[in-house]
């Protein structure tokens, strides 16, 4: 299935706020259980938009069904550094709306000048990591129970993509 893609945009914050949420409640993938309060998530968008970092939502129609964002780090010895998040809707994941996002956003990263996309994923969440090499992330390490949920603890896997590897 093919999305339309558009960069972050104000009329897209109450929607992508209630993807995340929805994302966050499968307890699965997130490193949250739920999205905070509306102006809270609200303002770290407006932060996105006015750091002109990276961030694309993906559209189904009017519905927005995705996202993936490359945010620059803190410090000058890592501004070649950035993080990567995204997720996609539940009834629309296995369709190649993430991969679409991913090179997109990749895609602006490289034109940046960015070196290095890092990220954290479940060590469970096999169906992204496999995503995640397929686009050239390689898997750097693993924090042992990195996440905790409900006293159970979780391994998280960091992998990077290096822009000139």
């Amino acid at each position: 299935m093919s999305a339309l893609l558009e960069p972050l945009h104000e009329s897209h914050f109450e929607r992508l706020h209630a993807l995340f949420d929805s994302v966050c409640r499968e307890r699965r993938f997130l490193a949250f259980t739920h999205a905070g309060p509306k102006e809270q998530t609200f303002a770290y968008y407006q932060g996105i938009l006015t750091a002109g970092d990276i961030h694309f939502v993906a559209l189904s129609g009017e519905q927005l069904v995705g996202w993936c964002d490359v945010l620059t780090l803190m410090g000058q010895m890592r501004a070649h550094s950035s993080v990567l998040g995204m997720a996609v809707a539940k009834d629309f994941r296995g369709q190649g709306i993430g991969r679409q996002l991913i090179i997109k956003a990749l895609a602006k990263a490289d034109e940046r000048g960015l070196k290095r996309v890092e990220l954290t994923v479940h060590s469970e969440n096999t169906n992204a990591q496999a995503l995640y090499n397929s686009v050239g992330f390689a898997f750097e390490g693993t924090q042992r129970r990195g996440w905790c949920l409900d006293g159970q603890y979780f391994d998280v896997h960091h992998m990077a993509r290096l822009a000139d590897a």
